[in-house]
């Protein structure tokens, strides 16, 4: 994950000086609040190129099937010859938890020691151990809307961040009085939020994997700075019909890691990052798996 983290800080700061290609994802709607998305991205720094093939699918989880699924396929920046085929799945859930991470690392006050995960999945749980490559987290509140999951995620994620536990019944205690609050629910074009305003503390910081889905408009309209990955990105999904009721960004991720932008100026300021996922940050994580793969020569070739 570390590693993960400082990939995703070289990409961001390159996208930062516009030296990376990404175009807005496009995608196909086959079910309600589904998608399947194209994810292409360059960064010609890392040397990697590709396309993401993602899919969400929030009822999978009652036919006992993963939320999100895909293929990454990494190409030859010198040739377009495809070099890799590889799953999508960890990569999603691994380099969102090293976005949230990074937002925290510029945005979150640097002796942050407890978190709130609403929503106890797979994105809770990479949230959570990424955010504990930044932080010392001594305590974690965990909610879920099926008590179950949460108290799983409790019981095995105590041995990976060795923090107090506790699993909570609302939404609210898993925000008031934390530093870090991290919401990973389904995305959805129309949600029933039920995050309020003045639930995230003072000097807080918050990440929205599940866009504005668990976040209310008067809670986000009191962020005194509301932080994105990718500007042009959320416009995309304004014009499509999301972020409602959502404050436009002050700036893009990139913008405050190549220092264009301000991060966090005061342990007062209550701080949202909404990161929508991009595409380079397959890319920047992908290239690593590749590159170990070859390194370690594992893998099977094939014959295209």
């Amino acid at each position: 994950m570390v590693e993960i983290i400082d990939a995703l800080e070289t990409m961001f700061k390159e996208k930062g000086e516009g030296r990376v290609e990404m175009p807005p994802k496009p995608g196909i709607h086959t079910r309600e609040d589904a998608f399947i998305h194209a994810m292409p991205a360059y960064i010609p720094k890392m040397q990697s190129a590709g396309m993401k093939w993602i899919s969400g699918y929030p009822e999978n989880q009652k036919k006992s099937l993963p939320y999100i699924t895909g293929l990454l396929i990494l190409n030859d920046p010198e040739t377009g010859i495809p070099i890799s085929v590889m799953d999508a799945t960890w990569i999603t859930a691994q380099r969102t938890g090293a976005a949230t991470a990074l937002a925290a690392k510029y945005l979150a006050r640097k002796e942050s020691t407890t978190a709130g995960i609403l929503a106890c999945g797979v994105q809770g749980r990479s949230n959570l151990e990424a955010l504990s490559c930044i932080f010392d987290i001594k305590k974690v509140k965990a909610y879920d809307i099926c008590p179950q999951i949460a108290e799983k995620f409790a019981e095995q994620m105590s041995s990976l961040v060795q923090a107090d536990y506790e699993v909570v019944c609302t939404p609210k205690e898993a925000v008031v009085g934390l530093d870090l609050v991290v919401t990973s629910g389904p995305i959805l074009k129309n949600p029933a939020p039920v995050i309020e305003a003045d639930w995230l503390s003072e000097g807080s910081f918050a990440s929205l994997v599940d866009f504005d889905s668990y976040w209310k408009g008067a809670a986000l309209k009191q962020a005194d700075k509301l932080a994105t990955d990718d500007i042009d990105q959320m416009m995309y999904y304004r014009e499509a019909g999301y972020f409602k009721d959502t404050p436009q960004p002050y700036a893009d991720l990139g913008e405050i890691i190549a220092g264009k932008k301000v991060g966090r100026e005061s342990n007062d300021e209550r701080i949202i990052s909404i990161n929508l996922g991009l595409a380079l940050n397959d890319m920047a994580t992908a290239i690593l798996i590749y590159k170990k793969a070859r390194q370690m020569g594992v893998g099977t070739e094939l014959l295209l």
